[in-house]
């Protein structure tokens, strides 16, 4: 498709679709927070719910750099 093959699709989509995705919840979450006049603790807690879903997918690409698997 386009001039790509079928694995750097997946590797743009796993990479930056992912992380466009990511931003994407930061938002919603933050609008949800407002919204709702959810307080500072409130908001922590939503936050800290996506920041751990984040440092996975972070954590996934940090080992397969470290050991040398593409």
């Amino acid at each position: 498709m386009f001039g790509f093959n079928e694995e750097q699709i997946t590797d743009f989509g796993m990479s930056f679709g992912i992380g466009a995705g990511i931003l994407y919840m930061l938002f919603i979450i933050g609008q949800l927070a407002w919204e709702s006049k959810a307080g500072k603790f409130g908001t922590f807690v939503m936050f800290l719910g996506l920041a751990f879903g984040f440092v996975g997918f972070l954590a996934k690409y940090l080992i397969q750099y470290f050991m040398g698997i593409k």
